[in-house]
């Protein structure tokens, strides 16, 4: 029994020192690479070198000549694929019609997603360039071609150091992002199972280049939409007094929605309601039948009140005038989207990682925005954390997200890609230090 005991204390002694010889400590199964402090540098320097870069160059400007609409993204999802084959990292395909969900690490929890989104805009590209649209009217103008250039190449510095991953990073590269809910169907279809965090990064014009902006809870506001349909009776504009006038009607109801914001809406609680589209009618001397309005809402809190409101407002104005309305808050099926808020712990480390790369200057606190952002349905169901990157020269003019002057700052790409990976590992690394981790599966 004696000799047994020594045999142990002799055996634990001996690799007690070995771990202290290899400067790694007893208490993890991995072997990390240095101070984690210096991960993400090493990762910017990786993704600047001109082959790497060079790649991602070549992936965006392939996407950017061929975009798809929601949905409709085959030969961008074909495009993602390969380019996963070529590194070697497994995949789901497809998701949500034509998403594609990839996987690297050690096929354990814990799991942490980064999303990419990858669909086009119906807008006719006016940049003369080398690599311009050919799809007729149909154009990357907000980004999302960069946003898979990006997330490729963060996949391509996770696979090469997917040894120092303490658990599973996921690739969402999601479809339908312009209105049409892909992260919803996403979801559905099971792209967060068993995931416990997720992170986005969208590229922006309006911060200056290589610096982040962030911010802890609401980033962007919940967004819906409506559309009414006024209905009177129509006749010959020379005898009003024959007809129920809709465009009377129309018009007083289009006042009296501003009144929500300017009169029911606390000042300090930032709300938005716009018509933006009024349709009816085709001559100069008939009064329509009806006519049709829509336009959107924007709301941080409160959103069903003020959607209850718009049905309000609209319907009873229409009754003042003798007409009758119909109210669809979800016109051609495009459903709200919630706020998107960002967790606090989550903002706390994306902090450090960013502040880590690129130095405490380029963290930049983010004011709300009212626009939104389908990546508030994966912050919905897990904690989530959406942020901005920087690529404005003050040398040259980039017009803002959703003009057909649209362009990227492609120099931007390896900072994205670099913050994508960091943000995985120092994740994973500060989950396991909270818990047991379970070793590398080569088979992933």
């Amino acid at each position: 029994m004696a000799l047994n005991n020594f045999v142990v204390l002799f055996f634990s002694l001996t690799l007690q020192l070995l771990f202290l010889l290899l400067g790694v400590s007893s208490e993890s199964p991995w072997i990390t690479a240095g101070d984690v402090t210096q991960v993400p540098k090493k990762y910017l320097e990786l993704a600047k070198s001109p082959e790497f870069f060079d790649r991602m160059v070549s992936i965006r400007r392939k996407i950017h000549e061929n975009p798809e609409l929601g949905y409709k993204e085959f030969e961008t999802s074909k495009l993602i694929r390969s380019e996963l084959d070529l590194i070697g990292v497994k995949y789901r395909y497809p998701v949500a019609i034509t998403g594609v969900i990839g996987y690297i690490g050690s096929g354990e929890p814990p799991f942490v997603a980064l999303r990419a989104d990858m669909d086009a805009l119906p807008i006719q590209e006016a940049v003369e360039w080398e690599h311009k649209s050919k799809n007729p009217g149909k154009m990357h103008a907000c980004g999302h071609d960069g946003h898979v250039a990006m997330l490729l190449g963060a996949a391509k510095i996770l696979q090469e150091h997917r040894r120092d991953l303490q658990g599973t990073v996921v690739l969402i590269f999601q479809p339908a992002e312009e209105g049409l809910r892909g992260a919803k169907k996403m979801i559905e279809e099971g792209a967060l199972k068993n995931v416990e965090a997720i992170f986005g990064i969208h590229l922006t014009n309006r911060v200056p280049f290589g610096k982040a902006a962030l911010r802890a809870g609401p980033l962007l506001a919940g967004a819906g939409f409506f559309e009414a349909v006024i209905s009177g009776k129509g006749g010959h504009a020379a005898i009003p007094q024959h007809t129920i006038d809709p465009v009377v009607a129309a018009s007083s109801i289009v006042l009296s929605l501003q009144h929500l914001v300017s009169r029911e809406t606390d000042p300090w609680d930032s709300k938005v309601v716009t018509v933006s589209k009024v349709h009816g009618g085709n001559a100069f001397n008939v009064i329509p039948d009806s006519i049709t309005i829509g336009g959107t809402l924007r709301a941080f809190t409160g959103f069903s009140q003020l959607q209850q409101r718009i049905k309000e407002v609209i319907t009873k104005q229409a009754t003042v005038h003798l007409c009758n309305a119909s109210v669809n808050l979800i016109p051609n099926g495009k459903e709200p989207l919630p706020p998107t808020v960002n967790d606090m712990d989550l903002y706390k480390q994306f902090k450090k990682v960013v502040g880590d790369l690129l130095g405490q200057e380029a963290v930049q606190e983010a004011q709300p925005l009212m626009g939104s952002e389908d990546f508030s349905k994966f912050a919905e169901v897990i904690p989530g954390h959406f942020s901005f990157l920087g690529m404005q020269d003050e040398t040259k003019g980039y017009a803002s997200s959703h003009s057909p002057l649209y362009r990227i700052n492609e120099d931007v790409l390896p900072y994205g890609a670099a913050i994508h990976a960091s943000m995985a590992v120092q994740y994973l690394k500060e989950k396991a230090s909270k818990g047991s981790v379970t070793g590398f599966h080569d088979e992933l």
